[in-house]
């Protein structure tokens, strides 16, 4: 090496930009997002589609990487002792310390200097660089990088050849998995909402899409007891009555009771016998319509799915003893996937009274009750699908007025029950907040 301190220290520069180069390039190339990536090379950008090929094919282009910045350092180290050592005595000499260690001290200082400069400029900054924006810097080092790589290709061949037969030997994955799964492509959703370029209301409608797999219909169905149906035999005067009482677009019409479903009918059809002077009787041919009648047991993207394999967008849904539970629409899935905007919540099931107690009806799904109270689970809660299911579990009996369940901070109490249905529930805080509820 030069005695001449001034080439010593360009070395040290070389050195340091080197590393730089190698620790920014690592860093950007691996943490770049291949959304993002492949977005600039449909844009044009061929850069892209290299840095894209190096993700795909990874191996030969870290091996030259780690060749180079394990090559820098050695370099570094066998340069750093003597670079600033001149420097370093002289300051030692002027402080006038003990001449026996002023070589020794002068040795440590240099290593430490060439030590914190490696740290800072060719590591911590670079890297820093890196994750700021990876995709960009990616694009424009992966040209020079590639040219590295060449020039030791026949490096990189030996050296990856080893690595390939240690991965074997140790059973490991040679690429990485770059498959999207929901968790993820929510992460990236409430990522995006925290950063403030997603709304809140878009991220709720992305997990509401992915809730479809997991919520059956139950969840979003009209129960038993509020379907509004028609029997085969009612007279036209109870067929107006009702109605004028429930209007609907379709009514379920049964022979005898529910549980016997026969059809059901449009109330367009109705009102067009009525301008046409014809009476209103249910037996009249063509006017019941074939049913799509789905187990209770199937999801909501199932049900979605026989929608769109039956033109139909109106189903009965039955348990295991064929006896029916419900009824759900094709409004009824949108209506769950848009949540809030549709409407801020079901008057019916849901109402706020104040910042620390909601009144909520017993048949309101759980996934709606988690939603509202901002809880992530219930306990046992694949035991039941509803806030009434909830208390029946907790208490181990059907429900009574003023029974009360307390549980994550929550208490749940009974307000009304009409023939052991829970019709409304309080759920307060049990400590209250501080937090006034805003107006509107």
């Amino acid at each position: 090496m030069s005695s001449d301190p001034i080439v010593a220290l360009l070395l040290i520069a070389a050195l340091i930009a080197a590393s730089a180069f190698f620790s920014l390039t690592e860093l950007a190339v691996a943490a770049s997002r291949r959304v993002r990536l492949r977005q600039l090379a449909d844009h044009g950008d061929w850069r892209a589609q290299r840095v894209l090929a190096v993700q795909d094919e990874p191996g030969d282009f870290f091996t030259a990487l780690q060749i180079g910045m394990n090559a820098v350092a050695i370099l570094g180290g066998v340069v750093g002792e003597g670079a600033f050592s001149p420097m370093a005595t002289r300051l030692l000499q002027a402080l006038q310390l003990d001449a026996g260690y002023i070589e020794t001290s002068a040795s440590v200082l240099s290593f430490v200097l060439v030590t914190s400069l490696f740290i800072l400029l060719a590591d911590l900054f670079p890297k820093r660089l890196g994750m700021v924006a990876p995709e960009q810097v990616a694009v424009r080092v992966v040209g020079p990088m590639l040219l590295v790589l060449a020039a030791f290709r026949p490096l990189v061949w030996c050296f990856k050849r080893l690595t390939d037969l240690l991965f074997k030997l140790l059973g490991l994955p040679e690429r990485r998995d770059e498959a999207v799964t929901s968790d993820d492509i929510l992460a990236m959703a409430q990522a995006g909402a925290d950063a403030g370029v997603l709304a809140l209301t878009g991220q709720q409608v992305i997990e509401n899409v992915f809730e479809l797999d997991t919520r059956l219909v139950t969840s979003a169905m009209t129960s038993r007891d509020r379907i509004v149906h028609l029997l085969l035999d009612d007279s036209e005067a109870l067929i107006r009555a009702r109605i004028e009482q429930f209007p609907h677009s379709t009514y379920l019409v049964c022979d005898g009771d529910i549980d016997h479903v026969v059809g059901y009918v449009d109330s367009k059809d109705l009102l067009s016998r009525v301008f046409n002077g014809q009476p209103i009787s249910l037996q009249a041919p063509g006017l019941i319509k074939k049913v799509l009648i789905v187990p209770e047991r199937i999801s909501l993207s199932e049900v979605l799915q026989q929608f769109r394999q039956a033109f139909e967008d109106f189903a009965v849904i039955l348990n295991e003893y064929s006896l029916v539970v419900g009824i759900i629409t094709i409004n009824d899935v949108m209506s769950t996937v848009m949540g809030s905007l549709v409407a801020p919540m079901d008057d019916d099931q849901i109402v706020q009274r104040d910042a620390d107690s909601w009144l909520i009806d017993g048949a309101t799904p759980i996934p709606d009750v988690l939603r509202a109270l901002d809880l992530d689970h219930l306990p046992q809660q694949d035991e039941y699908e509803t806030l009434a299911g909830f208390m029946m579990v907790m208490l181990r009996r059907i429900p009574r007025k003023t029974d009360k369940v307390s549980w994550g901070g929550w208490r749940f109490e009974v307000l009304d029950v009409d023939s052991y249905r829970i019709d409304q529930v309080m759920v307060a805080r049990e400590v209250p907040s501080s937090t006034p509820l805003a107006d509107g």
